[in-house]
């Protein structure tokens, strides 16, 4: 069955939105689409989120500029949803609307002394390091020997790599150059990263937990009777060559001899932070309880005190226990979860279920909860576009735009949303403006042998765009 031409809004333009725009291309049906995305530049964790020194990770960038590039697919950068154009009106000029605006808070500890001067969110000290402009002007005293970070994923892995990598080698990355500034005057020498439960329920892949082993000047350490398994966490390694390979790493650190080295990472299991200490309203440490872990009727590993405590004396505190989504003006939202609720990607009225809206929808992390890599939001992605295509196989979502409107070449209707936000004056990036950013940015690299050298701000990233006519 052929279909009018579908005119799609896709509000985000990191992983998730574009592997939406990817499936809904390869879908066979016609399709114009526009990405809305509040910052100039585009690729959402991918520019903001990936460690500046996983180059390779990033890779995946040259998939999406692919897709920017094709004829029905249009860019509008710096354009924000509830400030320069309302949901009502997107709604007026597109038959779906696709949400894939990740999650732009972190969740709390809940504990005393988490607001202390020198706490920190982890999403703000890695949007910080990668040039992200509403974090441009954050402030990191890095004027201490100790930090301690809280948490067991890859982003707890990132923060503590980054606080103990080379000069020299961060020297070579994209990270933003305030950072690098603020890196060189770091005193940080000892990084202690805690996981409220066993090593066996880390949560950190293997690549990034192993490459501690192969830093210069860098020590990786744990403690061997931290390693000691319980039998239900001995079982869970079986079959799981992640986990498997971990406690491999991990037992190599403990057994290894002391080294030498000006910097040390620690890895400490069983800990749950109990409170944040401070002396004249900055931090000084933390103190922890060890735990131990009780299986649920489920198999979940609950991790509980024992009533032990100490403190680890820090200047800095990062804490990486997951991000969270904001609600976005307009777009219902689950509090609870920090989601938009959904049922299997339709986005519906209440949270837990309830009455469909017709012609929305959800994906990645706003979708799920933030869980999950790059990649994962592939399948996510398609999943939720074969209930788009679905829903228009049954008549609910009526394709329209016989034109072709959105398409790059297409004559834009009465109402068309660059028009609208002409009208505004918004300062509108498109995908020439993008390119012309990129190109700068990375001749500025090249003379500097790194990646790129980002633009931090977003009126530096204006002046070199432009605003599409």
């Amino acid at each position: 069955m052929t279909h009018p031409c579908t005119r799609v809004a896709v509000i985000g333009a990191g992983p998730a939105g574009f592997f939406s725009a990817e499936a809904l291309l390869k879908s066979g049906d016609p399709v114009a689409i526009d990405i809305i995305n509040r910052l100039p530049a585009p690729y959402g964790l991918v520019r903001d989120g990936v460690a500046p020194d996983h180059q390779a990770i990033k890779s995946v960038a040259r998939v999406y500029s692919r897709l920017l590039a094709r004829d029905e697919v249009r860019y509008f950068g710096n354009v924000t949803l509830g400030v320069d154009v309302s949901l009502d009106e997107l709604r007026a000029r597109y038959d779906q609307i696709v949400y894939a605006v990740g999650a732009q808070s972190d969740r709390r500890l809940g504990i005393p002394g988490e607001d202390l001067a020198g706490s920190h969110a982890a999403f703000r000290f890695v949007a910080w390091y990668n040039g992200h402009p509403e974090f441009r002007g954050a402030k990191f005293d890095l004027d201490c020997e100790d930090v301690v970070v809280i948490g067991n994923g890859n982003v707890a892995i990132d923060v503590s790599r980054i606080l103990v990598l080379s000069l020299d080698r961060l020297a070579t990355t994209d990270i933003a150059d305030h950072a690098l500034a603020a890196l060189r005057g770091s005193r940080v020498r000892r990084v202690t990263v805690l996981g409220r439960r066993g090593p066996a329920q880390a949560s950190f892949t293997n690549p990034e937990l192993r490459e501690f082993g192969r830093l210069d000047g860098v020590c990786a350490r744990v403690e061997a009777d931290e390693l000691e398994l319980d039998p239900a966490s001995e079982a869970a390694l079986e079959g799981n060559a992640v986990k498997t390979r971990n406690m491999a790493t991990l037992r190599g650190y403990a057994s290894a001899a002391p080294l030498d080295e000006d910097r040390v990472v620690r890895f400490r299991f069983l800990a749950s932070p109990l409170e944040v200490l401070g002396e004249d309203g900055r931090v000084t440490g933390v103190r922890i309880e060890r735990n131990r872990l009780v299986e649920q009727e489920d198999g979940y590993m609950r991790a509980v005190g024992t009533g032990e405590t100490e403190v680890v004396p820090c200047g800095m505190v990062i804490r990486s226990v997951g991000y969270r989504g904001v609600p976005i003006p307009g777009v219902l939202f689950d509090e609870r979860r920090g989601i938009v609720p959904n049922e299997g990607g339709r986005v519906v009225r209440a949270a837990g279920g309830g009455e469909v809206v017709p012609g929305e929808y959800v994906v990645g992390w706003a979708k799920r909860g933030p869980s999950g890599v790059i990649g994962t939001n592939k399948a996510d992605a398609a999943a939720t576009v074969a209930l788009m295509i679905e829903d228009r196989e049954a008549g609910i979502v009526a394709g329209s735009a016989e034109s072709g409107a959105g398409a790059a070449g297409a004559e834009a209707p009465p109402g068309d949303l660059a028009d609208l936000l002409r009208e505004r004056g918004v300062r509108r990036v498109d995908e020439a403006g993008w390119r012309r950013l990129d190109a700068h940015e990375t001749a500025r690299g090249k003379a500097e042998g790194r990646p790129r050298v980002k633009l931090c701000t977003v009126e530096e990233m204006l002046a070199i765009a432009g605003s599409a006519g």
